[in-house]
């Protein structure tokens, strides 16, 4: 079973300094057919205007992952981490029994554009944690990389769940095959470009829900660039 999401379906929040596209529900935007995929609950895409951004809050109980597309983002927190992730970094933030933190954009001139995930955890109540990591983008070219993943899993960073966050960029006319285990689920989003997935058309911005699937075939009708997450199975 393969559902697309498509991008212009997806929630819209215009603030002034953040316009935020929501794939579920999310603050003020509410589907309840919409309220994530399993353990998949969030996937915001963010423009942050230059010299703005979220003021300290609170988080608990969630693995928030964030790839960043464009710009830069200054994260401070609680735990006494801080510094700027930029295009080429991933960073996960475990919120686990609670933290606080902001983000902010230290550019005068730039956007901050990125996805922001959030992944329940497997168990509540865990330490907070944080890692900020470089990726290497050739890993990217043509194939998928493991971005984040459990403990043990060789991903870029570890999240407390037993999900992984892939990323891959293609070229105009490459393929490529993964399998899947049919009792997990999965779900795609395309950042840019056009894919073809197991015969199904995706634009930028689109997403599918994947369940009882065994295997994904991605085309690139040109440059492409996406993230596919393995998830445990639906409940």
């Amino acid at each position: 079973m393969i559902n697309i999401r498509p991008s212009q379906e997806r929630g819209f929040a215009d603030h002034g300094w953040l316009q935020a596209r929501h794939s579920f529900s999310f603050a003020d935007y509410f589907d309840p057919a919409e309220m994530g995929w399993g353990a998949l609950r969030v996937i915001n895409e963010d423009r942050v205007q230059p010299g703005t951004g979220f003021g300290r809050h609170g988080h608990r109980d969630m693995e928030i992952v964030t790839y960043m597309l464009g710009g830069a983002l200054e994260h401070r927190d609680s735990l006494g981490h801080g510094g700027i992730i930029r295009r080429g970094e991933v960073q996960r933030m475990s919120a686990g029994s609670g933290i606080m933190h902001s983000e902010f954009n230290p550019s005068a001139d730039e956007e901050s554009h990125l996805l922001q995930i959030w992944i329940e955890p497997a168990r509540r109540g865990e330490p907070p944690g944080y890692e900020q990591k470089p990726i290497p983008m050739v890993d990217l070219q043509g194939r998928l990389c493991l971005l984040a993943g459990p403990a043990g899993s060789g991903g870029i960073v570890s999240i407390g769940q037993e999900a992984g966050i892939y990323a891959a960029l293609l070229e105009p006319g490459q393929r490529i095959a993964t399998p899947l285990d049919p009792a997990r689920a999965a779900y795609v989003q395309l950042i840019r470009g056009a894919l073809d997935l197991n015969g199904f058309a995706l634009a930028a911005g689109d997403g599918a829900k994947i369940a009882n699937e065994r295997q994904l075939v991605f085309t690139a009708a040109e440059a492409s660039e996406f993230l596919l997450f393995d998830l445990p199975p639906l409940h």
